[in-house]
């Protein structure tokens, strides 16, 4: 069986104050939880904090972004090597964000994922289609080419040490509203993709759900049986909410 995650994105929110009082938060409530496995994301910045205020406890934290490039002249720029420092343990990469907003295309996206892996992190890969491409009915085209530009350049094997994340772009923050059917369809075919060329792999790799997931609609997602729980934007911002949605996660 699966072990459940939970990964807070917290995007660019937060701020020393708040971002202490979540954490309290969240160690507070965290020890109820007996199989799902808690991270957080937060911004660059705030990284050495959160290390302090989470080492040794049960939530694990990580970047929400890293460079493709080794430590050099690259202004304004993170090394994947560079979060090592700060105890991360994944890597977000490939968000719909980053690629929507900063042009970051599948080789790209490709590259970043085999510089977190070699700096010894755990990618989260975010793989999803826009509302266009899902009205043209091509979703399974575009998630399967998002797969295939590490498939086909690093190998199934690659996958091992990886988090998938399956973000319908069209349902976060539009008000639209995938169903657990839609999200379980797709996460299927991910894991049919992946069987094709190793099977045991894709029955072990924990495929998350990052299409705007609150504590009234995790139950439903959770139950699905090829989703293993969630990558949180908002939500991970309100500590109850989130601790929520992690414990929705262990009913299954």
């Amino acid at each position: 069986m699966r072990q459940p995650l939970v990964v807070g994105n917290w995007k660019m929110n937060g701020s020393a104050a708040t971002n202490q009082h979540l954490l309290a938060d969240l160690l507070a409530g965290c020890s109820s939880l007996t199989r799902c496995r808690m991270g957080v994301c937060p911004p660059f910045v705030y990284l050495a904090a959160i290390q302090a205020q989470l080492q040794g406890s049960p939530i694990v934290w990580g970047a929400q972004n890293a460079s493709q490039h080794a430590p050099g002249a690259y202004t304004g720029e993170i090394s994947a090597s560079m979060l090592q420092d700060f105890g991360c343990t994944y890597v977000i990469v490939g968000h719909s964000e980053r690629r929507t907003l900063y042009l970051e295309n599948d080789g790209i996206v490709a590259e970043k994922f085999a510089a977190v892996q070699a700096a010894g992190l755990t990618p989260i890969l975010c793989v999803g289609e826009s509302l266009e491409q899902r009205e043209a009915g091509v979703t399974e085209q575009v998630v399967g080419q998002q797969l295939d530009a590490i498939l086909n350049t690093q190998g199934v094997e690659v996958f091992d040490n990886c988090v998938i994340a399956y973000e319908p772009v069209w349902a976060i923050g539009t008000g639209k509203t995938a169903t657990p059917e839609q999200a379980q369809a797709v996460h299927a075919f991910i894991r049919r993709q992946l069987a094709e060329k190793n099977q045991p792999l894709s029955e072990k790799i924990q495929i998350l759900y990052g299409g705007s997931v609150k504590g009234s609609n995790a139950n439903e997602l959770f139950s699905m049986p090829d989703i293993d729980g969630g990558l949180i934007g908002g939500a991970s911002l309100k500590a109850e909410e989130f601790l929520t949605i992690c414990r929705a996660s262990e009913s299954f």
